[in-house]
């Protein structure tokens, strides 16, 4: 006869289940909408016969996300760093497609953004470098 503590670990592990399902899900979902926004940009290119840097720089951070999902999928968390790199690319896109970010402020604006950012990804990376994680969680290692 089971105990208590035993069928609640039980239960607490169906839930962990659960959870990860919902994750693979999302992640699956994540991955085909990027990659249907993908297409879709890569048909207007061709469609148009133009493309342009700002379009670039939009596949680009297509393929960031397709990244972001496999690196979540395989190692079961998510750098901080790469949300940064798609925001940054993100602003820099919009900074040189957007004709309303013609305001030597608004540019101004937009790189010191780009430059916080990249202050960011140095600070988390110094941080993992000098800090590094000495174990690593049951359900992080219980993914496969």
């Amino acid at each position: 006869m089971a105990t208590r503590l035993e069928l609640a670990l039980l239960s607490a592990r169906g839930v962990g289940k659960g959870i990860r399902l919902l994750e693979y899900v999302g992640l699956v979902i994540v991955l085909a909408a990027t990659l249907l926004a993908g297409g879709h940009e890569v048909w207007r290119m061709f469609s148009s016969g133009k493309v342009g840097i700002s379009d670039l720089l939009l596949l680009f951070m297509y393929l960031e996300m397709v990244s972001m999902v496999e690196t979540y999928w395989r190692m079961g968390k998510l750098p901080v760093r790469m949300p940064l790199y798609i925001a940054m690319v993100g602003i820099a896109r919009h900074l040189m497609a957007d004709s309303s970010y013609h305001d030597p402020w608004l540019m101004i604006a937009g790189a010191g953004a780009i430059v916080l950012l990249a202050v960011g990804v140095f600070i988390v990376r110094y941080g993992h470098l000098r800090f590094p994680y000495t174990q690593q969680s049951e359900e992080v290692t219980d993914r496969e």
